[in-house]
């Protein structure tokens, strides 16, 4: 009976360190470079001919899990500010959103130090801050996200990302975000 025991205990150790090895979670935060592209952008019978990108942030969670040596899947739970800064001959104007970001990323690992990082986004709008008073931004945001990871060590990476909105991002005009994200984070 106490080898069973002693076996037993011995099978769930090795299968949790397993199981620990195969999951692994983080947290990560970086620098967005955001811009929208599309078409012009009216309001009140004013016309935003060019838009330019805005620096923001995004942080957030990440759990990689790990599906053979050379694949695995990220999911992350982030942050994201996103929008532009849009001018005509008289005016300018900030429009930042902020969405929870969903991204699921398949990443191939080339070898134990770069990866690249492919897959889907859906963001939800939480804010809307900007220089005039309408919410003219849609809710609900699908894209689709690439990048290369870097780890620096076990437990420390960076990556680099390009996020291209595939669905529009206003209810005025047809705007769609765009955001390369710079990011470290680190996994335990």
């Amino acid at each position: 009976m106490k080898k069973i025991l002693l076996a037993t205990i011995l099978f769930l150790a090795v299968s949790a360190n397993m199981e620990a090895q195969l999951v692994k979670f983080g947290i990560k935060a970086g620098l967005n470079y955001a811009n929208q592209t599309g078409t012009d952008l009216t309001i009140n019978s004013e016309n935003y001919k060019t838009t330019d990108a805005i620096t923001s942030y995004h942080a957030g969670l990440i759990a990689e899990i790990k599906l053979t040596d050379g694949f695995s899947v990220q999911p992350e739970l982030l942050y994201s500010t996103q929008g532009a800064s849009y001018k005509n001959a008289t005016t300018e104007f900030k429009n930042e959103l902020g969405y929870l970001s969903i991204p699921v990323l398949a990443k191939f690992h080339f070898n134990k130090t770069l990866s690249l990082d492919l897959g889907p986004q859906a963001s939800f709008l939480l804010s809307e801050r900007n220089d005039f008073d309408i919410k003219n931004s849609e809710t609900f945001e699908f894209g689709l996200a690439g990048g290369l990871g870097i780890n620096i060590t076990k437990n420390l990476f960076i990556q680099g990302r390009y996020v291209v909105g595939l669905t529009e991002a206003s209810k005025d005009a047809q705007a769609k975000n765009s955001v390369l994200q710079i990011s470290a984070g680190i996994s335990f």
